[in-house]
């Protein structure tokens, strides 16, 4: 495509001289000049770039948030953008979100401000009650310097759940939305950005371009361009691909497609798998759920990455596609460190999770420095079977304690058929470390991973025999 369009603030825009792998922050503040999106770390972590993103096609007019230095300028094509500068109405009435942070007292020193005020707008645009643990959520990708944040939550309270406008004329917004030419192709400056609409046609170009960059959510890849300043010659989105936003539920298994976000998928978890939806929950902030997905968590293959050990404890397959198809198993797909089975022109269709079966349980714990998102230090996941008091069935994954996510095969061989009691993991210690040499790093020694791990062991021990161990993020 020639050119890229989008709503900001209302207003059309028509961008055909930017190169397509800048930042939106970059774009928002360099090209834009507004300055209001502020640059805090470029990496996801403090909120200070948040923007309201919407996009047409998804149930109506529904703002969320999402970090500008962790996106690409070409994301935005199709959507509607809201700044900090489009909240106030065209009189300069404020809105509501922007009086109750000023009827709070909640600026403070200002620098923070502009993204709290949009993580406030995408949640009183979702229509959620002003729980403590709602408010908790909705702000915790927003870090405040002055500490200050009790005026910002009561600020956070006022305004949840209320039916106030959006930002700007919505219907306007959307209208606008419904005029705007999605196309299929955006370059510049020798770099070639490609959105493709269907699977068919996704598979044609990594035929063409076989080593282009795979884009999901770009949590990842907006590292490499916000932090290390990467050029990419091709970038391949997955975003257009309806096929690949679907999620099936049939009887046996639950389907994400390959381009599912951790905020699409997260009601499913909670009904299907509680504990894996607690530990998505602590992967980042949901500026970052709201743009990253499972299938590039995976792809990326990093021995942290913490949807991994759930995903193989929970026997979970993959559907690669290409010209071919492909199926595997998650646990055979990681092939050693950020390395993948994947192959050139393939990519991950859709990642199927099987239901757990009659008496299995499964349990899911990420131990970090941060409760909230926070790299992991190890995470541990675990489903099992108990019967007559004994263990029928146990398959155990690790993350943080190999060169990649892996099952730990002794502790499975040495705990299966034997009483689930806490005589009989004496020695887990002693057998984990049959699994498992994990490296000293600035996260954790490979000592404490030692013993974090087979303490794991022993809560889930208590956890799955109906005890109630003290829950470590309530302290």
């Amino acid at each position: 495509m020639a050119t890229l369009r989008f709503l900001l603030n209302g207003e059309r825009v028509e961008e055909h001289e930017a190169p397509p792998t800048m930042t939106v922050l970059d774009y928002l503040r360099g090209v834009r000049r507004l300055t209001g999106t502020k640059e805090g770390c470029a990496e996801g972590d403090c909120g200070a770039c948040t923007i309201a993103l919407a996009r047409p096609g998804r149930g109506g007019l529904r703002y969320e948030a999402v970090n500008s230095c962790l996106m690409l300028l070409a994301q935005l094509d199709g959507t509607a953008v809201v700044t900090v500068e489009g909240l106030a109405a065209k009189d300069g009435a404020l809105h509501p979100v922007q009086q109750a942070l000023v009827d709070t007292d909640g600026t403070q020193c200002g620098f923070c401000t502009p993204g709290f005020a949009m993580a406030m707008f995408a949640f009183q645009q979702g229509g959620e009650a002003a729980g403590d643990a709602a408010i908790h959520e909705a702000l915790a990708g927003n870090l405040c310097r002055c500490t200050g944040y009790r005026p910002i939550i009561e600020a956070c309270r006022r305004i949840a759940g209320r039916n106030a406008p959006p930002a700007g004329d919505a219907a306007a917004v959307e209208a606008g939305l419904g005029k705007l030419a999605l196309d299929n192709e955006y370059s510049r400056d020798g770099q070639r950005f490609f959105a493709p609409r269907n699977i068919d046609v996704l598979i044609k170009l990594l035929g063409y371009f076989p080593e282009a960059t795979l884009l999901g959510g770009g949590t990842d890849l907006g590292l490499l361009a916000s932090k290390e300043r990467r050029r990419f010659p091709a970038v391949i989105s997955l975003a257009g691909i309806d096929e690949l936003h679907e999620i099936r539920i049939g009887p046996d298994s639950i389907r994400l497609g390959g381009a599912v976000t951790y905020t699409k998928a997260l009601p499913h978890l909670d009904k299907y798998f509680p504990a894996f939806g607690a530990l998505v929950r602590r992967i980042g902030s949901r500026q970052i759920r709201n743009l990253g997905t499972f299938a590039g968590n995976l792809a990326t293959a990093s021995p942290i990455g913490d949807t991994l050990p759930c995903l193989i404890a929970l026997d979970a397959g993959v559907r690669l596609r290409s010209t071919k198809v492909r199926e595997m198993k998650v646990e055979d797909l990681i092939t050693g460190y950020r390395t993948t089975a994947l192959g050139k022109g393939e990519f991950i269709e859709s990642i199927t999770i099987p239901h757990l079966g009659a008496g299995q349980q499964f349990f899911a714990y990420k131990l970090s420095k941060r409760f909230d998102q926070d790299i992991s230090a190890a995470i541990a996941a675990f489903r099992i079977e108990i019967k007559d008091g004994a263990v029928g069935s146990l398959r155990a994954a690790y993350g943080g304690m190999a060169a990649t996510a892996k099952r730990a095969a002794s502790v499975e061989a040495a705990l299966t058929g034997k009483p689930w009691t806490p005589e009989t993991l004496a020695d887990i210690d002693a057998v984990l470390a049959c699994d498992f040499a994990p490296i000293d790093d600035q996260r954790a020694s490979g000592q404490y991973r030692l013993r974090v791990a087979a303490n794991l062991v022993r809560r889930l021990q208590l956890e799955s025999s109906g005890g109630a161990p003290p829950r470590l993020e309530a302290l």
